[in-house]
């Protein structure tokens, strides 16, 4: 059953990485096809922003590619799994819209470039909800602590019990 599994998780990994490759080939083929026959789009602009793109292209083929034994037919290691939430979707989200940003560049023009600026704020949002979260999991903590001490001071007898639970 665990082999079947990991045998699925590999072909979609394979299949996500090889879709990924061609989108990036033709994406960047074309953009650069517009740059050569035009020469009116920014290089240096592409070229800065399709980095990160890039580095997230490298770890989700380093972390997602399976390691299949070829002698044997066998998979040693079916790869991270690439539809995972975290990190793994905010670096295809990177690729994405830096795809996007591009196209939208060749049809519309330079300034289409600031556009880009969505994959840091999404970024800075996320931290700051992480953050937020992490503050709440820490008070929520604290009060959990303090709503255990006072359930447990007024253990006395039954008929004290009662008494307080009638008082309140």
């Amino acid at each position: 059953m665990a082999q079947k599994a990991r045998k699925e998780l590999a072909k979609a990994n394979i299949k996500a990485l090889n879709n990924l490759h061609i989108g990036s080939a033709i994406v960047n083929f074309f953009f650069l096809l517009v740059v050569v026959t035009f020469d009116n789009r920014s290089v240096l602009a592409w070229i800065v922003l399709s980095i990160p793109s890039l580095i997230c292209q490298y770890v989700l083929e380093k972390s997602g590619r399976p390691d299949i034994d070829e002698h044997a037919g066998v998979i040693r290691s079916a790869g991270e799994d690439l539809s995972a939430p975290g990190l793994t979707e905010y670096m295809w989200d990177v690729v994405w819209v830096t795809w996007g940003v591009a196209v939208l560049v060749i049809f519309f023009g330079d300034k289409l470039w600031t556009l880009w600026a969505i994959v840091p704020a999404y970024g800075l949002y996320k931290g700051v909800g992480l953050l937020g979260a992490a503050k709440q999991m820490a008070g929520l903590g604290s009060a959990a602590a303090g709503a255990d001490d006072a359930a447990a001071a007024p253990a006395g007898n039954r008929k004290q019990r009662r008494a307080a639970a009638g008082s309140s």
